[in-house]
Parts: structure tokens; sequence; C-alpha cells
């Protein structure tokens, strides 16, 4: 087993996966991929796996004709320490070439190819060759140990590659998609473990992109976040002022910028509904089915199912930044640009509050709920959470449930084992938001039920004396503040 360095914060699961696939003694060589949106940490974490292992990588450029193949061909005989010139005249020869690596010494050998959709524009069929050479009866497969990494940040060019009939479909063993790290994982990587609440602050506005504690700066001195938005987010000097609009252009597939860009600040203003975005924009329902489809394919948002009501989806931001620059910095360029972000940030503090603040709380506590609660805290064994608009006839309108934890399984109905609120703001949460939640508890639909579900309360601010003294006389009630959300279970 190879150690996880200590350069490398958070991603234990992915290493120890790269690490089980690097080091497999089986016979025959096996693929792997690793994908996902730029700035997530791909190449770095592959670099200290390729130098762990004493593996071969070779990150491709954006390169002209043949150059590509020149640059690996140079990478490999310096790897391979041999004097003479390698010179590789076809990708057939290169590929052929890299999967005799592992017929070395009996041991595997690690080989990655970074940023594999530039070869691709070399040369369209490096699938197909790839293919041919891990066929079941070929030579890599009979003689070879080679450990093949195709690396890249076309989020859709790299799943296409293992989809339908694709060439390479059924060949790899391993597919990581790398995420941005989660609210925990990020607060480690900014070094907040000890101020949850500056470490929620800070991922509520850039999420857990690792690039970006560098780009914005470096690390917060102090816990003082509003000192490094005006010197990151809203400094248009700085490489995080734009990069709400870097993230789109960089996605290939999005080729009408305007349509997306009114389709996510339509779901960051807080419509959630395809109908309501349909509305904001003016165009129809079916109009939306592609642009839709493609953001949420490159996960800048995600189609969530109403727990409790099927085929009642709501959209929502997954990525953080976005959000951020849509709601604060795109419409106020001009006026950042000329005043200073330390002048424009007091007066959007409201919509930061409301807008940002409010859902992403939400959504980190569906993510514990989900992820760190332990069962005694949700009420039992959950692997769905998600929110739910509940129907009431007394006071004849819908409710919002920000948290419902689901015991989904074959064969058996779904049962909801908790139901749970979150504040981000406005004081500590009192008795009133109890008595609230002990309402919407007798809404729920009594064929999703089996026992009571658990209540959860969520505050960022705490709860008041009244409220503290409540639950040491409700067994049946867990009160989560931000210390618990980000250290306890």
């Amino acid at each position: 087993m190879l150690d996880k360095p200590a350069e490398l914060l958070a991603r234990d699961r992915e290493w120890r996966a790269l690490a089980d696939f690097a080091l497999n003694p089986a016979l025959g060589a096996s693929l792997g991929l690793v994908y996902g949106r730029r700035r997530q940490g791909k190449t770095f974490m592959l670099e200290l796996l390729s130098l762990a292992a004493g593996g071969f990588m070779f990150t491709a450029s954006q390169l002209y004709g043949q150059e590509n193949l020149r640059a690996l061909s140079e990478a490999y005989r310096a790897y391979t320490g041999t004097e003479d010139p390698v010179r590789f005249a076809t990708w057939q020869e290169a590929i052929d070439a890299l999967l005799r690596l592992g017929e070395r010494d009996g041991r595997p050998t690690l080989v990655v190819l970074d940023e594999f959709p530039y070869l691709l524009a070399d040369e369209p069929a490096l699938p197909s060759l790839i293919q041919t050479a891990l066929s079941p009866m070929s030579r890599a497969m009979r003689d070879s140990r080679t450990r093949l990494i195709l690396c890249g940040s076309a989020m859709t060019t790299m799943r296409q590659l293992l989809v339908g009939t694709a060439p390479l479909r059924g060949r790899a063993v391993l597919e990581m998609n790398l995420a941005p790290l989660d609210f925990r994982g990020a607060a480690r990587l900014w070094r907040l473990d000890d101020d949850p609440d500056a470490a929620f602050r800070v991922h509520s506005l850039v999420g857990g992109t690792p690039a970006y504690v560098g780009m914005s700066g470096g690390l917060i001195a102090d816990g003082d976040v509003d000192g490094w938005v005006h010197r990151g987010l809203l400094n248009p000097l700085s490489a995080m002022f734009r990069e709400g609009n870097v993230l789109l252009y960089e996605q290939p597939e999005l080729v009408d910028e305007t349509l997306y860009f009114s389709v996510l600040n339509a779901i960051a203003g807080g419509a959630c509904r395809r109908s309501e975005i349909a509305g904001r924009l003016s165009r129809s329902d079916a109009a939306l089915t592609h642009p839709l489809a493609v953001l949420e394919e490159v996960r800048l948002i995600e189609r969530v199912e109403d727990a409790l009501v099927a085929r009642r989806p709501v959209y929502r931001i997954a990525e953080p930044l976005i959000r951020f620059h849509q709601l604060v910095t795109r419409p106020r360029e001009a006026a950042i640009a000329a005043l200073g972000g330390d002048r424009i940030w007091p007066g959007v503090r409201d919509t930061v509050a409301a807008k940002i603040h409010g859902p992403h709380f939400e959504e980190l506590c569906r993510q514990w709920t989900l992820v760190y609660a332990a069962d005694a805290s949700r009420g039992g064994f959950a692997n769905q959470v998600r929110s739910a608009t509940i129907s009431c006839r007394e006071h004849q309108q819908g409710h919002e449930l920000d948290v419902v934890a689901l015991s989904e399984n074959a064969f058996e109905r779904d049962r909801v084992t908790a139901i749970g609120e979150a504040k981000s703001g406005g004081g500590p949460v009192g008795v009133a938001e109890l008595a609230r939640l002990d309402h919407l508890r007798d809404l729920v639909p009594p064929a999703k039920v089996t026992d009571p579900p658990r209540l959860v309360l969520f505050s960022r601010s705490g709860f008041t004396p009244n409220l503290l003294a409540r639950a040491k006389t409700r067994p049946d009630l867990e009160l989560i503040d931000i210390d618990r959300l980000y250290r306890g279970d």
C-alpha cells in the first residue's frame, strides 16, 4: 500500500482506489479513467501517485500536429533511461511501447496520460488503438502489468470514452470523477477546522475546489473572511474575479453562453423548478431540456427529486462560485472596478445571507445527514436525503422541508427516518421551530412511515435556552449547531 502523501489533503478514498489500481499485481494490463472539472487537483494527485509508485506520467499540451507524439517520445526516453533517441512514428507504436513498460521485473508499472483530450485532437483513433492493445488475447493482457490511466478535464469527452458503443466500453476497471472537496474536506484545506463558521462562509462562496486557495491569495488569517473577499473575490486584479465566467467558457459543451448564463442566473436567483426557470427566460419548458441537461452533465447544476412526491424535481446550483458570480459579481462588475470590493461588499450582505448562506446551509445539512450523521441521529439507516414540499390543508399551502432522510431498499417501500429544518440566520432557533416541525411530521404521508420520524433542527446561530431545555425531555429530537455540523455525528 502507498501511504498518502502529507501534501494531499483529504481525498483518502480516492488515493486508496488509485493506489490499489497502481499496485495490483495481477498479470494483464488494466485501464483506468480519472476526470473532473479543472482545478480539482487531478494532475497533482496523479503526479504524487506516479512519484510514489515509480510510474511514468506524460501531460499533453495544446500542440499542433505530431508535437505531442514527439514530446511523449522524449519523456519515454528519459523515463527508461536509454541513451538512444526515441522517435515514435505512430500512436500505435507509442501505445504498444507504453504497455510493454509493464513487462519489466514482474511488477506493475503505472502509466498516466494526462490531458488525454488533447491527444484525441491529434489522433481521434486513440481509443480504438487502446481497445485493440487491450483485447483479451493481446500481448498486453498476456505479458504486461501496465496500469494505464487516462486523465482529462473535458468531462463529456472523457465520459464518452466508456458509453454506448465507444471502443473502450468494458475495458476500464477504474472510473473516477474527481469532485470538489466536501465542506469538511474544504475546512481542512483552508485550515479553518477550528473556526467552523468561517469555514462555512468560505465554502458557501467558493466551494471545495483546491486551486482556489492559491488563486484567491492564500489562507485566511484570523478568520477575516470579509478581508479575504475584498482582496480576492471582489478584486478585479485577482484571478478569482472572473472565475465564474471562466468555469462556463472552458466547458466545450456550452456553445450558447448567453443562454447558459441566463439559466444559471435564474436558478441562483431562486427559480428552482423548470417552469419557473422557463418563466424567467420567457421560453417554453421544452426549450430548456438541452441546456439543463448539459449544465447537469458538467456538474454546474444538479437535479434533485422531491423526497415525498415523484417526478417533481428541483434544480440547484452545484458550484458555489457560480452562484456568487451570478448574484454578486456579474451584476456589479463596473461598480466593483470603479469603487473597489470593500465598498461594494457591505451593500450585498442581505443578498449573500438570503440567497447564498441560506440555501448553502440547507445543502450542508442534507450532506451531514447522509454522510456524517450516526444512525441514532437520523432515526436509523438512510441512503437518501433530499428536500420536499409537503401539502397542508390546515394552512392551505405547501410547506418546505429542508431535510428528509429516507431509507430506500429494493422490494421494500421507502421509509422516512427523519425530517429536519435548517436555519442559517435570524438568531438562535427556538421552540416555535420545534412546534412547526412537529406539525410537519404529522403531514408526512402514512405510507412513508413505519415509526415516527426523528426531528432534527439545524442552526448556524445556536438555540434558545427554552429549546435546549425542551430537548432534554424530547428523545425524538436532535439539535445540530455549526460545531456539530463540522465535527460531530
